[in-house]
């Protein structure tokens, strides 16, 4: 039988339906099991390390010291890397995205609907950025955490195990690339997707280390609302 307009409509309409249904559940999914908390928000102590969850607010890193008793970052992550190559800074953030987002979309402007799409269906590839910084200050985009020795060592092995190294163990510069003078950019493993996105990277960084954090969430405000509510 031919295809008749009204089959078409009604076709289109189902698809158009599910897409929005879909979206709707997903948007339920990610506020509700945001705002389920997992893990003790650290205390201050003697030994503790004092970390900071940073958000542009859109994508959120993690900033920690770039030298301590545990780990020296430089060993991988090089001032040299980034244009400035200021080592005076004392901290570095991590942060893990998309490939394609970080390094074709230097603005949403920029966006385009290829690599979005690409994004959220697991077809693209990952990479680290790296940002160097003088100690950050506390603010609404910006909080302080505590780390035991113990934690602080779960939080590097899962940031080093982010990384995607070369043969001889060495993490893989992306070389030409980065937002300012202090960045820089390195291939990471795992894929982005709908459902593992920038900032469910960071909230499992603080759930390796023991932090509070979301059960799960794709969005930064996800993170925060579970330090911000502590501080009104």
């Amino acid at each position: 039988m031919p295809i008749t307009l009204k089959k078409v409509a009604k076709g289109a309409a189902y698809v158009g339906g599910s897409i929005v249904g879909a979206l709707v559940l997903y948007g339920i999914a990610a506020v509700g099991l945001s705002a389920v908390p997992v893990g003790q928000r650290g205390r201050s102590a003697p030994d503790a390390i004092e970390a900071y969850i940073l958000s542009n607010g859109v994508h959120t890193d993690i900033v920690v010291p770039v030298r301590s008793t545990h780990i020296d970052w430089t060993q991988q992550i090089r001032y040299a890397d980034t244009p400035a190559a200021d080592s005076s800074m004392q901290y570095v953030g991590f942060g893990w995205g998309d490939k394609g987002f970080y390094l074709d979309t230097p603005t949403w402007a920029e966006l385009k609907p290829s690599t979005a799409f690409k994004a959220m269906f697991w077809l693209g590839e990952s990479a680290i950025h790296a940002t160097f910084h003088h100690k950050p200050t506390e603010g609404p985009d910006c909080v302080r955490i505590y780390l035991s020795p113990a934690q602080y060592e779960q939080l590097i092995d899962f940031i080093k195990t982010s990384f995607d190294y070369d043969a001889k163990g060495r993490v893989e510069h992306i070389r030409g690339h980065s937002y300012g003078q202090y960045d820089a950019f390195y291939e990471a493993k795992r894929t982005y997707n709908l459902f593992y996105t920038c900032n469910s990277w960071a909230n499992e960084a603080l759930k390796a280390a023991g932090q509070r954090a979301a059960f799960w969430t794709p969005f930064d405000a996800g993170i925060f609302w579970h330090y911000r509510e502590r501080r009104q």
